[in-house]
């Protein structure tokens, strides 16, 4: 279903960095072990960002267009790039993976249409949510399903699954003492060709949050980096949020330094151009 058969695995492993387990052979097993050292490697090595969004250029989710960008290209992605990459991965290795479609609960208290994808992967019959795609408030490590309302502690932060009606889960984060949504997803499988339809509003309709302004996260270890416009946040376990303005001519080496980002000549300069027309 994701074309993990076309994906370069062995490439995508060095770009992620992984470390874990392998097996006499040298090949991945599909066990819990696994699942853990790859999601936390990919979080931790691929940013999330809409940069080919803000420049103008189509965001593809074809394996080997995500594995040019996102592997070869040492770029990163939004949350479709990010989790299909992720699910190819995975699936080559040899797990059982189907999609979901999340609703963001960040904003308040309105109802906002499913724009966000996720992943679900099966160990030994238990499911767990994958999601290397939602930004500097996401998960690090999969996180189980089959235990709603059990805290995960991943490193310095902590989640939870709840449960509500209709087989509604919501994936929950700790902060200052108390419990706040990040996004709700249904039972409902999602396939890549749904995630091509989301990829479209997100990348073109006007109202999407990746039209117009830079969005660049990093779910990093103990701090939390965010740049959405000019404004660089970094957020700590305990609650405590830094805020920094950006200047337009900074933007490149911010990205370099805080996010591992560097762009091509041809694109540094767009982006930069745009970044100062905003003025």
């Amino acid at each position: 279903m994701w074309s993990g058969d076309q994906l370069d695995l062995d490439a995508y492993l060095a770009r992620i960095g992984y470390d874990g387990p392998v097996g006499e052979d040298g090949e991945l097993r599909p066990d819990l072990g696994t699942l853990y050292a790859v999601h936390r490697a990919h979080t931790g090595a691929i940013t999330f960002e809409n940069l080919d969004v803000l420049l103008g250029h189509p965001v593809e989710l074809g394996v080997k267009a995500l594995e040019d960008k996102l592997v070869h290209g040492r770029r990163g992605g939004y949350c479709y790039e990010q989790n299909s990459l992720l699910a190819a991965a995975l699936e080559r290795i040899g797990f059982e993976v189907s999609g979901r479609g999340a609703r963001n609960r960040t904003r308040g208290d309105s109802l906002l249409a499913v724009t966000h994808a996720v992943l679900v992967a099966t160990v030994d019959g238990e499911p767990w949510l994958c999601d290397a795609g939602f930004g500097h408030q996401g998960p690090r490590e999969p996180v189980s399903l089959a235990r709603p309302g059990a805290e995960v502690a991943q490193g310095e932060w902590t989640y939870a699954v709840r449960e509500e009606g209709d087989g509604i889960l919501v994936l929950c984060m700790l902060r200052e003492g108390t419990w706040r949504d990040l996004y709700a997803f249904s039972p409902q499988r999602y396939y890549p060709v749904d995630y091509t339809v989301l990829n479209h509003y997100s990348s073109s309709h006007p109202r999407s949050a990746f039209i117009g302004q830079v969005v660049v996260q990093h779910p990093g270890g103990p701090v939390r980096r965010a740049l959405v416009g000019r404004e660089l946040t970094r957020l700590y376990p305990e609650g405590r949020i830094e805020r920094e303005s950006v200047a337009p001519d900074e933007l490149l080496a911010l990205l370099d330094r805080e996010f591992g980002l560097r762009l091509s000549g041809r694109d540094a300069e767009e982006l930069a151009r745009i970044n100062r027309a905003g003025d």
